[in-house]
């Protein structure tokens, strides 16, 4: 059984399911593999497709060691096909491999997400990586949400050229970024200049910029940002200042941190806790 099959994960699997659910859940998890590998399939003709009841003490404590791994606006469907694949046999590895591969050749849409979600959870990490990066690049939007948001897996696994696609490709699909796991922690100076491009296409087009993204070039803030952040801060937005005083509260560049001294209020409010980058994680 797989080690990431916690006792924790599974009450709480039970606490979202019918005693009928229940039981048809415990009597495929104590099968065959062939068995358990039809359950996945199957799992929507037995289980309901309702939302699972997810509260703040869940939280981080389904799988201790992994507190990315969230279930948040799961399915039960989705939340049990991932339980169900915790138990195929992680040995002999030949096998439990083929056995997950032949799941992902064969899978349909939703059989796909419950895939994907599982795979910072599944056996032998480093064997789906191909797969799991492949999935960025798919024109399916759920199979890319997967992957991306509130996954722990690409923060864990993904080399930096895979990282910064899947950010930008979030940035550009208009999702939320602060939905990916890991994103302060993984930021670079490649992942910078992209993002860089990507503001500078926005202001020649007349558009908007996605206030969020400035957290992404806040640590390596340099002189050729001071027009950026000056266009910002005289903005009629108050998120565009707001997003443009983090970037220079944050910055180690003289020039750029003096950017605030005609801003003081600004200033005032980061140094008050009352501005941070969470304020502004709401404003698409």
């Amino acid at each position: 059984m797989n080690a990431n099959l916690t006792t924790d994960f599974t009450q709480f699997v039970f606490d979202q399911t019918t005693k009928s659910e229940r039981e048809w859940l415990e009597k495929k998890s104590q099968s065959d593999v062939l068995d358990l590998m039809t359950a996945f399939v199957a799992a929507p003709r037995f289980i309901s497709k309702k939302n699972i009841s997810y509260d703040s003490k869940s939280r981080g404590s389904l799988i201790p060691h992994l507190p990315g791994f969230q279930v948040e606006g799961w399915t039960l469907v989705r939340l049990t096909r991932v339980w169900l694949l915790l138990h195929i046999p992680q040995n002999p590895k030949d096998e439990c491999i083929k056995n997950i591969e032949t799941l992902f050749d064969t899978a349909e849409l939703n059989e796909l997400v419950a895939l994907y979600s599982a795979l910072s959870l599944l056996p032998y990490p480093w064997e789906w990586l191909a797969r799991a990066t492949d999935a960025v690049r798919s024109n399916m939007g759920f199979v890319f949400d997967a992957i991306s948001l509130m996954n722990p897996y690409p923060e864990l696994y993904f080399p930096e050229a895979a990282w910064n696609q899947l950010v930008l490709k979030t940035i550009f699909n208009g999702k939320p970024i602060h939905w990916i796991y890991g994103l302060e922690r993984r930021t670079n100076k490649e992942l910078a200049i992209g993002i860089s491009d990507f503001i500078d296409e926005r202001f020649a087009a007349g558009r908007k910029v996605p206030p969020q993204i400035l957290r992404l070039i806040s640590p390596f803030s340099n002189d050729n940002h001071s027009y950026m952040l000056v266009r910002m801060l005289a903005s009629d937005e108050n998120y565009e200042k707001e997003a443009a005083a983090l970037v220079c509260f944050e910055s180690e560049e003289p020039k750029i941190r003096s950017l605030l001294t005609k801003h003081p209020e600004l200033e005032l409010s980061i140094k008050n806790g009352d501005l941070d980058w969470s304020k502004l994680e709401s404003i698409p």
